[in-house]
C-alpha cells in the first residue's frame, strides 16, 4: 500500500531527535535536526515544563531563551485529560491533535494521532516491554524510580497501514529520543509535539 498522494507539510522535517534535560524545578526539552549522515544539526525548538505545575499544556520555542513561541499543545479539558490535546501555531489556530486511548492502554501504551491529512494510531512497538512497564509502575517504590525500559513507538496510517512516525528512545544518561517522519504529510510541529507528549504524558 502506498500513502494517498498529497503535498508536503508546510513545516515538514524527515528525521529529528528530541534531548531531554531534567533539574530540580523543570523537565527541558530540545528539539534537534538531524543531518542527512546522522549527525546533530540546528535547534528546531525548545520546551520547558514546570514540574509541579499541571501538565496540560506546553509551550515550543525557538531557543532557550523563551522570546519566541512557534508552537505548542494543549488539554482540550482540565480534569479530562482523555479528551485529547489540540496542537496550534503561533496565532493559536489548531494544526492537529493526538489522544491516548486508556482503554487500549492498560496492556499497551496506544495514542490516536491527526494532522492536515494524516489520520494515524500509535503502539508501543514490543507488548513484552509494554507489559513488564505496567508491572513496574504498579510495584511499591519501583514505581517512583524513573523507567529503566528502552521503549519504542510506531505510528501509522489509518487508512494504509504505512509508517508515519517512529518514535525511538535512546539509551544515555538523560532521555534522548531519535525520530522518523517519512510521511512528507506530517507537520513537524504535530510531530515534536507528540513526541514531546510521550515523554511527558506517559504516565498519565
Amino acid at each position: 500500500m502506498t500513502v494517498p498522494p498529497q503535498g508536503p507539510a508546510p513545516m515538514y522535517v524527515p528525521a529529528f531527535s528530541m534531548k531531554q534535560r531534567i533539574t530540580l524545578m523543570a523537565n527541558k526539552y530540545e528539539l534537534i535536526a538531524t543531518n542527512p549522515d546522522g549527525s546533530d544539526g540546528p535547534l528546531l525548538a525548545f520546551a520547558q515544563q514546570k514540574r509541579m505545575a499541571f501538565k496540560e499544556e506546553v509551550t515550543f520555542y525557538t531557543d532557550d531563551t523563551k522570546s519566541q513561541a512557534v508552537f505548542s499543545f494543549k488539554a482540550r479539558k482540565r480534569i479530562d485529560l482523555g479528551s485529547g490535546y489540540d496542537v496550534f501555531d503561533p496565532q493559536g489556530q489548531p494544526i492537529g491533535w493526538f489522544k491516548k486511548e486508556f482503554g487500549k492502554s492498560l496492556l499497551r501504551s496506544s495514542w490516536q494521532l491527526s494532522g492536515a491529512g494524516v489520520e494515524a494510531d500509535g503502539t508501543e512497538r514490543n507488548p513484552t516491554v509494554a507489559i513488564v512497564r505496567r508491572i513496574w509502575e504498579f510495584v511499591p517504590y519501583l514505581g517512583e524510580i524513573p523507567l529503566p525500559f528502552i521503549f519504542h513507538f510506531d505510528f501509522k496510517d489509518r487508512a494504509t497501514g504505512e509508517l508515519v512516525l517512529a518514535v525511538e528512545r535512546k539509551v544515555s544518561v538523560r532521555d534522548r529520543y531519535r525520530v522518523n517522519a517519512p510521511d512528507p504529510r506530517l507537520d513537524f510541529r504535530v510531530a515534536a509535539a507528540m513526541t514531546v507528549a510521550l515523554d511527558a504524558l506517559q504516565s498519565r
